[in-house]
């Protein structure tokens, strides 16, 4: 296993270390947009990792995370951590393998409405039906447990969202460079000359959608255990947008862009909602964040994991123009 680069590591440490540098609004901010990171991971594996343009992955979130509160005891007690966890990312699961079962059967922007069509039928599930206590919402009674691991303590929680980001960046990284990694990116450069040299495309493409389905709901448990509140909003098709804004935002293929895209589009969120930076005009926040937006991707097509890059070409070009001169002087 190749090790991860030094601005991975170093992103993680100060993740890590995030809690003794800031107070407890900063705190529970990132831990916020370290959910969403997971998140975008997830739809990393499909978009930028086999070219599947999902249009629903808020659904998975949304039932990882009622699934973590539904199954909670609601006479008080404490449920499990890794029964909860695992139960939420087992149905999830599931719900993907059977919307992937149906969605994978059609291509392009069939694709991107049927998986729509399923996320919004979810949505309508626990909107208008006391399964999930409709427009109001449900509350977990009491948060997991395991051994001496108080999620009622912020700094525990906290490390249980740093850790589970880490191994979901560990699991994609590594599948990435595994042999099933490279018949995905196969299938997202050329699906029809996969299938030519004798490849059935399918259950890789069923596979890579489950999976992805399955880490959706593993942020969907993190996210309903650290607020203790869910309601049908976890599921509707505005957070499946935005989580596919953070990884173009990031960068396409790679899942440290995912990374970069979830805080880079977060942290822009908080800025044009705050009131002390853009005063009255912070309750317009929609339309500063859709052209700062317009403008990353107009002029970093490639996202910001490709920034380094982009800035070194550029010096380099300047470097060489300002010597050409004096070369063909000597010349």
């Amino acid at each position: 296993m190749r090790h991860p680069s030094s601005f991975v590591v170093a992103v993680f440490g100060l993740l890590a270390l995030w809690p003794v540098m800031t107070g407890s609004y900063g705190t529970d901010l990132v831990a916020k947009i370290m959910i969403y990171a997971l998140l975008a991971l997830s739809l990393e594996l499909l978009v930028g990792g086999t070219g599947l343009v999902c249009f629903g992955q808020a659904a998975f979130f949304g039932i990882g995370a009622y699934t973590a509160i539904l199954l909670a005891p609601t006479d008080g007690n404490t449920p499990p951590l890794l029964l909860s966890l695992l139960a939420s990312i087992g149905f999830a699961g599931l719900f993907a393998l059977a919307v992937g079962a149906l969605s994978l059967r059609t291509q392009g922007v069939y694709f991107i409405m049927v998986t729509l069509a399923f996320s919004q039928m979810a949505y309508y599930v626990v909107h208008d039906t006391s399964l999930g206590g409709g427009t109001d919402g449900i509350y977990l009674l009491a948060k997991p447990t395991l051994g001496w691991v108080d999620l009622d303590q912020a700094n525990h929680m906290y490390g249980l969202i740093w850790l589970s980001l880490l191994l979901g960046y560990l699991l994609l990284a590594q599948l990435q460079r595994s042999p099933f990694g490279r018949a995905l990116s196969g299938i997202r450069v050329n699906e029809q000359r996969m299938k030519a040299t004798g490849f059935s495309v399918y259950p890789y493409k069923l596979a890579a959608f489950t999976l992805s389905g399955a880490i959706a709901g593993w942020a969907g448990y993190l996210f309903a255990i650290k607020d203790g509140f869910v309601n049908p909003e976890l599921l509707s098709w505005h957070l499946s947008g935005a989580v596919l804004v953070m990884i173009i935002l990031g960068g396409l293929g790679q899942p440290r862009g995912a990374l970069l895209g979830a805080f880079a589009f977060a942290l822009l969120q908080e800025l044009f909602q705050s009131e002390a930076v853009f005063g009255s005009y912070a309750k317009h926040w929609h339309l500063g964040l859709g052209l700062t937006i317009m403008a990353f991707v107009a002029f970093m097509p490639h996202g910001l994991v490709a920034l380094p890059q982009q800035l070194r070409e550029r010096l380099t070009g300047r470097v060489n123009n300002s010597l050409a001169p004096a070369v063909e002087d000597k010349t």
